[in-house]
């Protein structure tokens, strides 16, 4: 079976419109990342390192597909994204 070919240019986006994520978390999450939209200077590693795209443009959390691998917060420059219990948001 040949390779899809891709398209000439870079994606605009790295997260999908909806539909294409179709299983939710299930709860199974112990830390969820939190933005402090003090410290963030909308950089975009964020958006642009999350493997399951749950990072919006705007730089908000779809926290309901986001599985809690700390990756955002790993790479964000500025340490605006901390990695905080689920407990303490239920």
């Amino acid at each position: 079976m040949p390779l899809k070919q891709l398209p000439g240019k870079a994606p605009e986006l790295t997260a999908f419109e909806a539909g294409y994520l179709v299983s939710l978390n299930g709860g199974w999450r112990s830390i969820r990342p939190v933005i402090d939209r003090d410290r963030c200077v909308r950089c975009g590693q964020c958006y642009l390192y999350c493997p399951d795209g749950t990072i919006s443009p705007e730089f908000s959390v779809d926290y309901g597909f986001c599985k809690g691998c700390g990756i955002c917060a790993k790479v964000c420059l500025r340490g605006a994204i901390t990695m905080e219990k689920e407990t303490a948001h239920a």
